[in-house]
């Protein structure tokens, strides 16, 4: 059948179906161009192929459109009346992103420094979202996981360090997956900040580490099912805040006068002359007193595994008659020896003191009880309480009150209990007072 046949049979239908339709008359061929003649249906059946004709319904009118010969146009598919396409669609804002819940919280107190801090939000993030914002800074990484932003510290905050999380809001903010996608909203409303504070490192671990590093009179060891590595920075900072389990025990054997002032979690002045000792060891100011420094140093001490040079010393000055000086070192009484200690009007107190200052020779000044003064030549000097010493002083015989408070001592016995007596050590005095 040709189209033109076509054409009239599809005109046909419609009318029978009762739809009006516009009459178009197909164009009459010229007389010189008869349909017998031969080739003609070819060439006729190519005119329309070429003309590529197409139905239309629009509006229930239907129209046949006819594309001139030699274009590229190709037949209209019908639409809904008045409907744009998807393409033409303006994307609608994604829903404003929301901060559900932050850790640490807000105004939170005693923290771990070496925790993650973690952001929750109202929808999962953009990869490319910005992130929040430390202060003080530290080194470590920020990372969008899901609906969190999350903060791994490389190591973590030192104690009693109070920390702001600032969250970045506004068109250049925090945005989600939905937001970066459709190119518009899922940002918070405007910038957010929330703080807390990090905790005072453990008591308990710091004599841990003095006892490992040999400051301290006792043996640790852990009963913990967690092995800490001495090379782990963030895992030995994390136990400074919470320290492992793990029991003491005296190295050796001391005198009740020392171990009586043991105890394991407290402060003590065995503490503190341990903290002395590591100090004058690591060339810091000797105030006895664990701060961010002594930590500092501390920690770096137990990685590289720098133990006390200089083990550990305690002398016992007994003012019961004969008065006596006796140290021990490393466990065990190495030294004892007659000494002098203060008369009544200068008497040398009772009690437990770290040696805190040292001298080979000085000229020892003050005021004898008299209102006289003295300059007398000393040697072999620690000083251990306010201006008293263990130190050599010339007498005709020692064992007795002599003394203006110091604990004094023969030659040879205070050439042998100087370099014992290094900085931190104790001497206990004890007995009765003249």
């Amino acid at each position: 059948m040709s189209r033109s046949g076509w054409f009239r049979r599809q005109q046909s239908l419609l009318l029978k179906s009762g739809t009006s339709a516009k009459r178009i008359r197909p164009r009459r061929r010229p007389a010189s161009s008869p349909a017998s003649s031969p080739g003609a249906g070819k060439k006729r059946g190519a005119a329309l192929t070429a003309s590529s004709a197409a139905l239309v319904l629009i509006a229930g009118i239907a129209i046949v459109a006819f594309a001139a010969p030699g274009s590229h146009a190709s037949a209209v598919a019908p639409t809904a009346s008045g409907s744009r396409s998807d393409t033409s669609r303006p994307a609608q804002p994604a829903p404003a992103l929301q901060v559900v819940s932050v850790t640490p919280a807000a105004g939170a107190k005693g923290v771990n420094g070496t925790s993650t801090i973690r952001l929750q939000f109202s929808a999962p993030l953009a990869a490319s979202s910005p992130m929040p914002a430390l202060s003080p800074q530290i080194a470590g990484s920020w990372k969008a996981q899901g609906d969190s932003a999350v903060f791994t510290p490389a190591v973590g905050y030192s104690q009693d360090t109070h920390v702001t999380v600032k969250i970045p809001g506004g068109p250049s903010g925090m945005i989600s997956a939905a937001g970066a996608s459709a190119g518009t909203g899922g940002t918070l409303a405007s910038d957010l900040s929330q703080s807390f504070n990090t905790g005072s490192f453990s008591t308990m671990r710091l004599q841990e580490l003095l006892a490992q590093l040999g400051y301290l009179p006792v043996t640790w060891t852990s009963t913990s099912h967690t092995v800490i590595s001495p090379g782990n920075a963030r895992a030995e900072l994390s136990a400074a805040y919470s320290a492992p389990a793990g029991t003491f025990s005296w190295q050796g054997s001391y005198p009740w006068n020392l171990t009586s002032q043991w105890k394991a979690g407290s402060a003590s002045i065995l503490q503190i002359g341990a903290i002395r000792a590591f100090e004058s060891v690591d060339n810091l100011t000797m105030d006895g007193v664990a701060g961010d420094s002594v930590w500092s140093h501390l920690l770096t001490a137990v990685a590289k595994g720098q133990h006390d040079p200089n083990g550990y010393t305690y002398a016992l000055a007994d003012q019961n008659s004969p008065e006596s000086l006796r140290i021990w070192h490393n466990g065990r009484q190495v030294f004892s020896t007659p000494a002098n200690t203060g008369i009544p009007a200068a008497p040398t107190v009772d009690g437990t003191f770290p040696v805190y200052l040292k001298y080979y020779f000085q000229i020892m000044k003050g005021t004898n009880p008299d209102g006289s003064k003295y300059a007398d030549p000393v040697y072999y000097v620690s000083y251990f309480d306010g201006g008293d010493a263990v130190h050599y002083f010339s007498r005709y015989s020692y064992g007795f009150y002599q003394s203006l408070g110091c604990v004094e001592v023969p030659w040879d016995a205070a050439k042998t209990a100087w370099p014992l007596l290094t900085y931190g050590s104790l001497v206990t005095v004890t007995g009765p007072v003249s």
